[in-house]
């Protein structure tokens, strides 16, 4: 081999070297710029059957497109579809596990807090088939939800846990131990004839709007009486007979729902909306911060999980108001402190 030859041989592996050392730094510096991209803010946002007219959603949308949001999709769902899917019930889930999904049989009552309270066995109740879940309760006795309803605030009623409720109920002469039945009512306002909801899916960025400001300033408070004046809420309520309602908006019927949290919202669109795991941003986040999908699908209905106090909740209300960095990182911290045994 001449020097000649020996020299090329080195010019070519160093030039190799280099260009193998230029493609690594691209694909690095690629690497980093997708990790440290921003994660946008991402919510699900509806107008409620009682309000649901064109006025109304014309001046949503306009409400969020001047506050820098951006409007991915928007669609109708009606009361039938709401009723055969039982979305309204997934979106309560912890209330109406227990009022309409459940049976009475499946339902986890304490029974020493229900013998404490109504002095009988619960695993003789059970056997005599004198329980039963809210929906169940409407068929057994033959009656409308506002009559079950009536019924439930004369009840003798105990607390078993948040959104868990058993009162003994009496209608038409008839008793019965009924769950949760005062969200009959609400579902009702869901699922009657001629009723829809209006959504829309959106995202912003949380440097310009944060999730806070979101839901108190733009949104407004549950009772819109209290609200910003110029929040969605409160405008609803101020000019609610131009908008073309029939009723004052109150503290239940507020015109708009929006989602308290990113996580939130992931979970009501995969409800609402049917979407997948796989194609949505906030999703595709905390999948790659390494939670599995099974605890996304378990947490999405809200169970109680460990905190970092040490004390037992809500993941819904561990997360309420953050911004999407800090949910994330709040959710990658309660991960850790709730293995899943497989």
């Amino acid at each position: 081999m001449t020097a000649s030859t020996i020299v090329a041989d080195i010019f070519i592996f160093a030039l190799s070297a280099l260009v193998g050392l230029a493609l690594h730094k691209k694909a690095t510096a690629a690497a980093d710029a997708t990790c440290d991209a921003k994660l946008l803010n991402s919510a699900f946002v509806f107008v409620k059957p009682h309000a649901n007219t064109p006025a109304t959603q014309k001046l949503v949308k306009e409400k969020l497109a001047g506050a820098g949001i951006t409007i991915l999709s928007e669609t109708d769902i009606d009361g039938k579809t709401i009723d055969e899917k039982k979305l309204i019930d997934q979106h309560y889930y912890a209330i109406a596990s227990k009022a309409t999904i459940l049976p009475a049989s499946e339902i986890p009552v304490p029974a020493d807090i229900f013998k404490a309270k109504f002095g009988e066995s619960w695993d003789t109740v059970l056997a005599e088939n004198r329980a039963c879940n809210a929906l169940d309760a409407c068929k057994r006795f033959g009656c409308t939800p506002e009559e079950l309803n009536d019924a439930w605030q004369k009840a003798t009623v105990e607390k078993f846990g948040g959104g868990f409720y058993c009162g003994l109920v009496a209608v038409k002469g008839k008793e019965l131990y009924v769950f949760n039945a005062f969200f009959m009512t609400m579902r009702s306002k869901f699922v009657g004839p001629g009723v829809s909801i209006h959504c829309y899916t959106v995202e912003w960025d949380p440097s310009k709007l944060s999730w806070d400001d979101f839901r108190n300033q733009l949104l407004g408070p549950t009772d819109p009486a209290d609200g910003p004046v110029g929040s969605i809420r409160r405008t609803i309520l101020d000019t609610y007979k131009e908008l073309g309602l029939k009723d004052e908006p109150n503290k239940g019927d507020n015109g708009v729902h929006a989602s308290a949290s990113p996580f939130e919202g992931l979970a009501e669109r995969t409800n609402w909306l049917n979407t997948k795991l796989e194609d949505d941003a906030f999703a595709a986040a905390l999948l790659k911060a390494g939670i599995a999908k099974h605890t996304i699908e378990e947490w999405s209905v809200d169970p109680q999980i460990n905190l970092p106090d040490g004390s037992k909740g809500s993941v819904f209300d561990a997360l309420e108001d953050m911004d999407a960095d800090e949910c994330l990182k709040t959710l990658v911290e309660l991960n850790e402190l709730n293995p899943t045994i497989i």
